[in-house]
């Protein structure tokens, strides 16, 4: 059995090669698990309704509330705030903490609405608006809306936007705290820096890596009984953080 190394050595060696280790862990999920042809969604708003709703809950549950509003030809800006809260809400009903998730989005709904080009968002689902900001003007903006959370405000950037913002959420945290790279503790900001620092700015390995990670945390690093030998990351010598 090969003699692994200390935790120590293991953590200077994440710095130093950040940018290979992150790319060889990206190859490897990638090889296993194939492209993951993320988000889906028909135009930019109805992704940021996704992004919204997906919040705590599988986004199986999420395609169910969005089915219900598009039956309801509600899924643009204008008539998603025109529906009375309680018809709104049992649209939400599927994807969980329905009458928390219709604040939160009539939050961002009247955010958006406060643009000058909130029209043609009605008539096309386009985000122009926000896509004339900045990056980082436009994420303080998304932070600024009440309910809306770095993790949200990334989604809405990356894959509504096509903006260079890494996503990361839990399943980051559990993959990559347990391979050693960072503390569990570590602030989301810290985290998505850790990223953004260490690969090149490349809006589709942003998209297709975050994709990558929540299919393998669901699928192998799972919170209670990881499967490390199963898992396409389980080579890399971070397994021995799992089972520890």
């Amino acid at each position: 059995m090969p003699i692994l190394p200390s935790k120590a050595s293991f953590a200077s060696n994440v710095k130093e090669n950040a940018h290979a280790l992150l790319l060889d862990y990206y190859q490897a999920m990638l090889d296993a698990l194939g492209p993951s042809h993320w988000w889906p969604g028909e135009h930019p708003f109805a992704i940021s309704v996704g992004a919204v709703l997906t919040q705590n809950t599988a986004w199986r549950n999420v395609e169910k509330a969005l089915d219900l509003l598009r039956g309801k030809k509600a899924l643009r800006l204008d008539a998603m705030l025109d529906m009375p809260r309680q018809e709104l809400e049992e649209a939400l009903r599927p994807s969980g903490f329905f009458r928390l998730k219709a604040q939160r989005l009539h939050n961002l709904l009247h955010f958006f609405a406060s643009f000058p080009g909130w029209k043609e968002c009605a008539q096309t689902g386009r985000l122009d608006f926000l896509k004339a900001m900045p990056d980082a003007e436009a994420r303080d903006a998304l932070l600024g809306v009440r309910g809306i959370g770095p993790e949200t405000a990334d989604c809405i950037l990356l894959y509504a936007l096509g903006r260079p913002s890494f996503v990361v959420d839990a399943y980051t945290r559990r993959i990559f705290s347990r391979h050693g790279f960072f503390p569990d503790t570590i602030p989301y900001e810290a985290m998505r820096s850790f990223f953004m620092q260490a690969l090149p700015v490349d809006v589709a390995l942003y998209n297709e890596y975050h994709a990558l990670i929540v299919r393998t945390g669901n699928t192998f690093c799972k919170k209670g009984k990881p499967l490390c030998a199963e898992c396409p990351l389980g080579r890399f010598w971070g397994t021995r953080e799992m089972k520890g």
